[in-house]
């Protein structure tokens, strides 16, 4: 049967064939389109996105809160600017992070025998990129490049805790938590922010416990390191691994510091 008369039967018994051609979708346009002015302009506010889009605020503002929520746009006070959820894209971009702290994370589980774990805010999410694993045979093991929330694990706590207090209000306000449960994470998250530590006592996983401090660099908060472990072993020393996560943090920076291109 040729081409032609395959198709006269396809239409006598009702077959469709699906159209593979590619088209235009209004909504991938406008997300890319988005995306590129962003690039191309820098930071951007939402008339100013719809203005180079030529569409509707009310469509813009939904696309651009949904690239923040996925970490693709970060909200700052002078507007919208590209995310880091990019890195996830663009694979030159990711070991930088990653192969500074390698060093410093071993470093680590070899002095408190206990799983740490490199860790950045992607949107709303936060998400491991490297750990070096305890190598006592009950002991955490992190789960890497998958999305998890930013409370309560202690490294989402120090990232969320760097955040504008509008920012931090309103990503506690998506979580199922009582009125008394909100404070008390507001107020956590602002000690958080003034000590620069953050624990987590069972509250993830019922048996695990940690400790996490930011990683700064250029001024900037760029992600967090994490050592965590079974909290009958690891309660005890919380207090002994923040103080440890001082240098090691300040290392990972001086690390990413020296590697930066000039």
């Amino acid at each position: 049967m040729d081409a032609a008369s395959l198709r006269i039967y396809e239409a006598r018994i009702g077959v469709q064939r699906m159209d593979t051609s590619a088209k235009e979708h209004r909504t991938v346009s406008r997300v890319v389109g988005i995306l590129e002015a962003v690039a191309a302009r820098g930071p951007m506010r939402v008339h100013e996105i719809s203005a180079e889009l030529d569409a509707p605020n009310t469509s813009v503002f939904g696309l651009v809160k949904g690239l923040v929520a996925t970490g693709y746009l970060s909200e700052e006070p002078d507007g919208y600017r590209l995310g880091p959820a990019l890195g996830a894209l663009l694979l030159p971009a990711r070991p930088d992070l990653e192969s500074a702290a390698a060093p410093v994370i071993s470093e680590l589980r070899d002095t408190f025998a206990e799983t740490v774990m490199v860790g950045v805010a992607v949107g709303d999410s936060l998400i491991y990129l490297a750990s070096a694993e305890s190598p006592q045979r009950i002991r955490y093991a992190a789960p890497l490049q998958m999305r998890r929330p930013l409370y309560p694990p202690s490294a989402g706590k120090v990232l969320l805790a760097q955040r504008s207090e509008k920012r931090r209000e309103r990503y506690l306000a998506s979580l199922e938590l009582t009125d008394e449960q909100r404070a008390a994470a507001t107020e956590e998250l602002r000690t958080v922010r003034e000590r620069g530590v953050a624990f987590n006592r069972g509250e993830t996983l019922p048996d695990v416990s940690a400790a996490a401090r930011p990683i700064r660099s250029a001024g900037d908060v760029v992600g967090a390191l994490a050592v965590a472990g079974p909290t009958p072993r690891i309660e005890p020393r919380l207090e002994e691994i923040a103080h440890a996560l001082v240098d090691a943090t300040a290392e990972v920076a001086r690390r990413l510091g020296r590697d930066r291109p000039r």
